[in-house]
């Protein structure tokens, strides 16, 4: 099977797009994993000008979509506190558990939620105060129970970030207040919100509109603005302007959208997701179970990979698939079910895209 032309499992119909004019085969294969512009889904739609720096990424490929000044290095206001949020959560063993709120808490600059020193707060509602009201008193309050200092808990954020695949980020503080040294990427900070919606916790924050206990609405308009939209954060200073991470999904595809200092951020947001969502296909590639014939020492053998694979593709891309398989050393036709018997991998042109275990089926 090495080198074969693998034919998808797409169900559905490949959706319309338009290409720009003049376009040519060889210079699409170039440009297609990094698509320099977006394509309109309508293009009778005024467009609205992009922001400083943006990207479009889908969430569980970590494919990128679209990307505009994505590695520029800049401020991004209380975007911050998608990585404080998860921070905190993977460092918290009970987030029910309630704490005193610190004095140097109280009366931080900027968004609040008006915390005063001496209150009982959980880590639960301080959560929800962060991502849903920007609190940067929540913020602050949080680091400080987290890991006792704003120094220490920024030393567990670039980790974090660095998990997340944000190699071009420097974090120092848990609000994103301005700091010099304080700065992310569209692509590093989309890259953190892919990693960060993972988390179920997380993701069932930020997607809430309202949390009655404490009687807080979610600021983030796209939650009820944007078909399918399910978060995750705003911010803005005069320094990093106007900021939006935002999360969608339609058809089973999960997009995250970074813009960073964008003076219609809402409007350029919802241009973005609905371009990509236009012309990119959540292709299902290969079933868990779908059978996958080897042969080997003339024997016929049948695997699979116990797993669907995913992947977005624009249509003329479904052709440009290939398989290739490697078989296990000394597998024969009476090895067990379940056993590995090689491993497949499957390319975009020249790109892997999977690489996993065929097992016997």
């Amino acid at each position: 099977m090495k080198g074969q032309i693998y034919r998808t499992e797409a169900d559905c119909k490949p959706r319309r797009f338009r290409f720009l004019c003049g376009v040519l085969l060889a210079a699409y294969c170039v440009c297609v994993f990094h698509p320099a512009s977006p394509v309109s889904a309508d293009a009778a739609r005024p467009s609205v000008a992009p922001a400083k720096a943006e990207c479009v990424m889908e969430a569980n490929t970590r494919r990128i979509l679209y990307e505009r000044n994505g590695e520029e290095k800049l401020p991004m206001a209380s975007t911050t506190k998608i990585l404080t949020a998860i921070t905190v959560l993977e460092h918290c063993d009970d987030i029910k558990e309630e704490f005193e709120i610190p004095s140097e808490a109280q009366g931080v600059e900027g968004s609040s939620i008006y915390l005063k020193s001496g209150e009982l707060y959980s880590v639960e509602d301080l959560l929800y105060g962060l991502m849903l009201r920007s609190g940067n008193d929540s913020a602050e309050a949080l680091a400080l129970h987290t890991a006792g200092g704003i120094e220490k808990f920024s030393f567990l954020m670039n980790e974090t970030a660095q998990k997340a695949g944000a190699l071009k980020s420097s974090f120092r503080n848990p609000h994103g207040l301005p700091c010099d040294e304080h700065y992310t990427t569209a692509r590093d900070l989309t890259l953190i919100s892919c990693y960060a919606m993972q988390n179920p916790e997380f993701k069932k924050i930020v997607s809430t509109k309202y949390y009655r206990p404490r009687g807080w609405a979610n600021k983030n308009k796209m939650l009820k603005n944007y078909s399918g939209g399910i978060g995750i954060k705003t911010g803005y200073t005069q320094k990093a302007g106007r900021c939006l991470v935002s999360a969608a999904e339609r058809e089973g595809m999960t997009l995250i959208c970074t813009v960073l200092n964008c003076s219609m951020m809402y409007e350029r947001s919802a241009q973005l997701l609905d371009d990509a969502f236009s012309a990119y296909e959540n292709v299902r590639i290969l079933g868990a179970r779908t059978p996958v014939p080897v042969k080997k020492d003339g024997k016929n053998i049948t695997g699979c990979t116990r797993e669907d694979l995913y992947y977005p593709l624009l249509p003329e891309e479904k052709q440009h698939l290939k398989i290739e398989f490697s078989e296990e050393r000394n597998v024969t036709e009476t090895e067990k079910n379940g056993e590995i018997i090689g491993q497949i991998k499957i390319y975009l042109i020249n790109r892997l895209l999977f690489s996993r275990n065929l097992y016997k089926l």
